[in-house]
């Protein structure tokens, strides 16, 4: 090679030393997860990305990690913390590091999420679609239907392994006053990009 000249190799290696003595830091990072996927030895591998609030046009992706001992730990808390799984569809507030390898190149090692940032996050969408409710004069509906004294056929909307679910029948079935209770379960996802859709559907 002339000097000039360079390998793919060599260009990387210049590209991972630059990153490593300019972005040597940890960062806190806002992203949704599009992607996530768990192998056989306990790694989680996600695609991050970010979508612009009006278009929904996607802005930026990374490809990032999970390695199998942080995962152990940090998939635990974050499902305890927001009473909801780590999956893709939501947003999170991750602790990153800047990762480039010379033969796969640019991606981020996730050290630690931060589980109330989704809370906050879950409860402005829930705001946000209980005015879009109100605005288009729905939000009052319920209200005007006209409930029976004492109901005792229910349907429910749920997810058919969570948990509420199953405390929910256990507290119809085992009530103090000794009522006796039909209820019918409409299987639907509750979480993720597939729950608006099942919701319907289940409704």
């Amino acid at each position: 090679m002339s000097r000039q000249e360079m390998s793919l190799f060599e260009l990387n290696s210049m590209v991972k030393k630059v990153l490593s003595n300019t972005l040597s830091n940890t960062y806190k990072v806002v992203a949704e997860i599009a992607e996530l996927n768990t192998n056989r030895t306990g790694h989680c591998y996600l695609t991050l990305v970010e979508k612009d609030d009006m278009s929904d046009n996607l802005l930026a992706q990374a490809r990032a990690t999970i390695w199998a001992s942080r995962y152990r730990t940090l998939k635990p808390y974050f499902e305890t913390t927001t009473g909801r799984s780590l999956e893709k569809g939501i947003k999170v507030l991750l602790s990153v590091q800047v990762i480039f390898h010379e033969t796969y190149g640019f991606s981020l090692n996730i050290t630690d999420i931060d589980p109330s940032f989704t809370l906050g996050d879950i409860e402005k969408r829930r705001r946000e679609i209980i005015e879009r409710l109100k605005q288009d004069g729905v939000y009052d509906d319920n209200r005007t239907l006209e409930m029976p004294f004492f109901p005792k056929n229910i349907a429910v909307i749920s997810s058919p392994t969570a948990a509420g679910y199953g405390d929910f029948v256990n507290q119809l079935e085992n009530n103090a006053s000794g009522f006796s209770f039909v209820h019918k379960l409409f299987p639907a996802v509750m979480q993720g990009d597939n729950a608006t859709g099942s919701i319907i559907e289940a409704l």
